[in-house]
C-alpha cells in the first residue's frame, strides 16, 4: 500500500501542477510571514486529518518534521540541505494546503489521496535530509513543540 502511495506520489510530483508549486515556494523563503502562515496551514491540515491509511502517522509525523526543517532554514539556524530538498518540500506544503490540485480536496476520500501519495513520494525521496536534520535537532538539544514548528 505504501509503495502504491509513493509512485503515485512520484506521478504527481512530474505534472505541470506540481511543477508550479514548487516555482511558487522560492517566493515563499525570503518572506517569513508567507512562509509561517503556510507552515501553520500545513500544520492545521495534518492535525486535522482523520485517516485510516496505514502508515500515515508517520508521513505526518515526517511531515511535521520537515516543517521545522523550513523553519530552522528560514531562521538562518540550519542550511545543510539542499535548496532542491527545500523547494520541493515548500511546494508539497503548497499543494497539501490548496483545497484546488489534482483531485480536489472536497472530493471524499480521492481528495485527500493525491496529498497523501505526494506527501509519502516527497518522504521517500527526501528522507536523508529529514533524518540529518533529525540528527542536528537532538544535538541542539531541541525538544520538538508547536513553537518549533
Amino acid at each position: 500500500m505504501l509503495q502504491d502511495l509513493i509512485q503515485k506520489g512520484l506521478n504527481i510530483s512530474k505534472h505541470a501542477i506540481f511543477r508550479r508549486f514548487v516555482t511558487k515556494a522560492g517566493g515563499f523563503l525570503g518572506k517569513p510571514a508567507k512562509l509561517a502562515m503556510l507552515l501553520s496551514s500545513a500544520y492545521e491540515k495534518l492535525i486535522d486529518t482523520k485517516s485510516t491509511e496505514g502508515g500515515f502517522s508517520q508521513i505526518k509525523e515526517v511531515m511535521k518534521t520537515f516543517m521545522r526543517l523550513v523553519r530552522a532554514y528560514a531562521n538562518g539556524s540550519y542550511r545543510t540541505v539542499s535548496n532542491k530538498s527545500i523547494l520541493i518540500g515548500i511546494g508539497v506544503l503548497l499543494y497539501l494546503v490548496t483545497p484546488l490540485d489534482l483531485i480536489p480536496d472536497f472530493i471524499p476520500v480521492l481528495g485527500l489521496l493525491d496529498d497523501i501519495s505526494l506527501m509519502a513520494w516527497f518522504v521517500d525521496a527526501f528522507q536523508k535530509e529529514i533524518n540529518n536534520f533529525k540528527a542536528w535537532e537532538t544535538n541542539q538539544a531541541v525538544i520538538p513543540t508547536m513553537d518549533t514548528l
